[in-house]
Parts: C-alpha cells; structure tokens; sequence
C-alpha cells in the first residue's frame, strides 16, 4: 500500500466515480450514513478511522464502528457523514472532502447505511465524544489486504454466510466488517464487489 498522497486519492476517487453503486429502498427503515475517513498514522501509512462506541449507551454498546449515525431530516447522507465525524472524533471536514459511495447496507436492526469515503489528509489529533466514544483507531488500510481477510463463515439462523474481519486483536462484524471490505475491493482495488448479501452475527440483529 502507497503512502497517502495525492495518488491514492485520485485512485479511490476514481474508483468510486466509475463504481455503479446500489442505493437501498428504505421502506420501513431508517436511513444512517458512516464515513470512511482516510487519514495518514504516525508512520505515515493510509489510515481508516475505526471507533468503539461507549460503553453507556443505549444501543450496540461497546462494538466497533465507523463514525456515523441516523440523518437528520432534510440531510444528506454526505451531510449526515461529515457531521458524525465532526461530532464524535473531532474532524472537521469540507464537502469537498467527500470522494464517493459505497453501496448502502440494510441492517438486521432497521437501519439502510450509506458510507461515504472521505479524504481526511492529515487531520492532526482526533478527539472522541465521550458520550459516544470510547475509543478510536487508526487502522492501516494495508491491513484489509491480509489472506485472512474477509472470514465468513455459516450460522443456523440464517442462509447467509456471516462476515467477520480480524483486527486490533479482535473480530470486526457487519455492518462495519461488511463495509470494510467493501472499501478494499472498489475503493482501492477497483473491483465491482457486492457486500449486501453478507449477515450479522446473532448480538447485531437487534
């Protein structure tokens, strides 16, 4: 993986101006948005900034996530995106900023998630929320290229293979797995790859 310069960023902008995405119905559903914001580490490797949520709230306690959450009425997803990462790890990104969308992901709680790939450059120190969260990380992208990257696996609950990514010595489950991988294969590789049919573990279902 290139260090992160102009390069990379041309390459996922690209990617993503040429990849025909799939925009959910929502139906019945909420509509939410995550970012994907790149950012370079200490090293100076591309980054993705990755959050555990805190341990006091309501819902999905303690999971790992991507910055983000529910739009408000009237918003944009891309407007909704860039004001989760603003509220919950202190980054203050233009519109501008915004490279493009993955395809949307329906949740087995409710929820359609928009993720939108922003170009974060080097944002300096991130700040969590505490009311939100708990942690956050800077995880090389080279990392999604592992050989053990993505992990599926079956459950009897469900005909659909459940998707898991190992990292910062843990398992990442979708939604976040899902959209993770998902970055991977159009973002930097350019690859037109689905995610949508991919499941959540069983604790993600409500």
């Amino acid at each position: 993986m290139s260090p992160l310069d102009p390069d990379l960023r041309d390459r996922i902008q690209n990617h993503l101006g040429s990849f025909d995405r799939t925009a959910e119905p929502l139906g019945e559903r909420r509509h939410a948005a995550v970012a994907l914001a790149l950012l370079p580490d200490a090293e100076g490797r591309p980054c993705f900034v990755l959050t555990r949520r805190a341990a006091r709230l309501r819902t999905h306690p303690g999971q790992w996530a991507l910055p983000g959450g529910r739009l408000d009425p009237g918003e944009t997803p891309e407007a909704a995106a860039l004001r989760e990462l603003h509220e919950e790890v202190g980054l203050d990104l233009e519109p501008s900023s915004i490279l493009g969308l993955l395809d949307d992901y329906p949740t087995r709680s409710g929820f359609v998630i928009t993720p939108v790939v922003t170009w974060a450059g080097d944002a300096g120190e991130l700040v969590p929320d505490p009311d939100e969260v708990a942690e956050i990380y800077r995880v090389a992208l080279e990392l999604l290229d592992a050989p053990e990257v993505p992990r599926l696996r079956s459950i009897p609950e469900s005909e659909r293979p459940v998707i898991s990514i190992p990292l910062l010595d843990t398992h990442i489950h979708a939604p976040t797995a899902a959209i993770l991988f998902q970055l991977r294969e159009v973002a930097i590789w350019g690859r037109s790859t689905r995610v949508a049919h991919f499941e959540q573990p069983l604790f993600a279902w409500s």
